[in-house]
């Protein structure tokens, strides 16, 4: 069966580009293998005579140390060529937070200015650009005791059991994660069990709340799903090829990282490490790492559309990169 088209790009998208004052900052989002990273230097190579660009990473993976296969983490050259920030600064075995990485990005925003750069912020990860866009909820800190007691339920009564109970407690965010998502899964329980409220109580804003428009966000969407999963086949075997297996073989050597870390949980990795488990068969290990793959990029998409504020770009348009330059030009930047 063929894949189903996304929809169309819309020119309502966006509000006017003159609606509000020229932004101070600019953030290039997008499913993964959408082309963020070629966009992006495109756009350092074009700012590059009005002072250039630093590359903020909007990325939950690439701030992990010694995962540079699995993640696409950029080349060499490409660090090399534009200043980035927040790519290898925590160790894998540490968790790093979306009210971190807003604290982190609102400093790296105005130190950038300060030095007469566009700071750009880049990546994937989508919630930590909603917590940027909209703010924290007021959620609980995490608790010990009661995560003590439902990695024990999940000890004994499984995954499945608990997604269940999530489903009658919280439907909405069950609705939203994928069924093996232990991670946020145990989070999402874990809120209920402090404060008898859904998660999604915590993470819904009023509709007419508004959205900050001092950083400007231009959103590459694919309009074919077809052109997104060949990118995404592509990009997991060359990962395969690099060497993703060994990558994973050297991070469970160290000993003292678990398959249940955020780090290890990233797409790719989790896959290689249940092979490596024996958990499921090697030969399946391409197929799991690409189905993962175009799951995220589903939930992204879907994160996506539910930002009206965004100016949208068909990154399978044979013109992508030029219309994104074009994009940044009209958009004023302070």
């Amino acid at each position: 069966m063929q894949p189903t088209p996304l929809s169309p790009l819309s020119s309502t998208l966006s509000s006017p580009l003159s609606a509000h004052p020229a932004p101070r900052a600019l953030a290039l989002a997008g499913p993964t293998a959408s082309g963020k990273t070629a966009a992006a230097l495109a756009l350092a190579a074009h700012w590059q005579t009005r002072g250039g660009v630093e590359i903020i990473s909007v990325d939950s993976a690439l701030v992990f140390r010694g995962m540079d296969i699995g993640t696409a983490k950029p080349t060499a050259a490409e660090l090399a060529a534009v200043p980035h920030h927040l790519i290898d600064i925590r160790d894998p075995l540490h968790a790093y937070s979306a009210a971190e990485f807003v604290r982190d990005a609102e400093r790296l925003i105005t130190e950038i200015r300060a030095r007469g750069r566009l700071p750009l912020l880049v990546g994937g990860t989508m919630l930590y650009f909603k917590a940027l866009y909209e703010g924290l909820s007021d959620m609980p800190p995490a608790d010990p005791a009661v995560r003590k007691a439902l990695q024990a339920a999940l000890a004994q009564e499984g995954l499945t059991a608990l997604y269940q109970q999530l489903q009658k407690v919280d439907p909405v965010t069950a609705a939203r994660l994928a069924p093996a998502d232990t991670q946020r899964i145990l989070r999402a329980l874990e809120v209920w069990q402090l404060t008898g409220q859904p998660i999604s109580s915590f993470q819904t804003r009023d509709a007419d709340a508004p959205v900050r428009s001092d950083i400007a966000l231009i959103s590459l969407e694919p309009s074919d799903r077809t052109w997104l999963h060949t990118r995404i086949a592509q990009r997991f075997d060359q990962m395969l090829e690099h060497g993703l297996v060994n990558e994973v073989q050297a991070l469970r050597a160290r000993g003292d990282l678990q398959a249940d870390l955020p780090a290890m949980r990233c797409v790719g990795y989790r896959q290689v490490w249940e092979a490596l488990d024996n958990l499921a068969p090697m030969a399946d290990l391409r197929d799991k790492g690409i189905f993962a793959t175009r799951q995220l990029a589903k939930r992204q998409i879907t994160w996506l559309r539910s930002m009206p504020h965004r100016h949208g770009v068909a990154a399978d348009a044979a013109d992508a990169v030029p219309q994104v330059l074009q994009l940044a030009e009209q958009l004023k930047l302070g």
